[in-house]
């Protein structure tokens, strides 16, 4: 079995990408991929966990795990009502939950990042490479680093 972890920015063009990660995905799960990793970050992160929660309707063994850089409450301090409705619908719908710090701190986004990439035999992202300076950068270089195959849907 495979694992998976996500990494993308926060804007997408997410009507133009779903269909694109929904194929992408059952690709995946039909070559023996079963557990994803999110990180909980709004954007890219929470369609992908959205659409692994979507696809245990045709394939109900895969799991969804989130590794969360800290609280919840911290994690969506800044998001709008919506934004929080959608993390908190993918928290209650996960199959386990990580938390790397228990209070946001200066390093926790890193370490959740690295977390995502330790776990990840593929990483699946939304990168546009002009935002090399951004978290979704700095996961697709650790990806790199690994040496494990990266699919972005950028």
């Amino acid at each position: 079995m495979r694992n998976v972890s996500f990494t993308g920015h926060r804007d997408i063009d997410a009507k133009k990408i779903k269909p694109v990660l929904e194929e992408t995905l059952c690709k995946l799960i039909e070559s023996g991929t079963d557990m994803f990793f999110a990180g909980g970050a709004a954007g890219f992160d929470t369609l992908a966990a959205e659409t692994v929660i979507d696809l245990r309707a045709t394939y109900p063994w895969i799991s969804l795990v989130l590794v969360l850089p800290c609280s919840p409450e911290e994690q969506t301090r800044s998001f709008n009502a919506a934004k929080k409705e959608a993390y908190y619908d993918i928290l209650y719908s996960a199959d386990k939950v990580e938390y790397v710090s228990e209070h946001y701190t200066e390093g926790c986004m890193k370490l959740r990042n690295q977390r995502l990439i330790d776990y990840a035999d593929i990483c699946v992202c939304c990168y546009d490479e002009k935002r090399s300076a951004t978290g979704t950068g700095q996961t697709v270089r650790m990806a790199e680093k690994k040496g494990i195959d990266i699919i972005n849907l950028f």
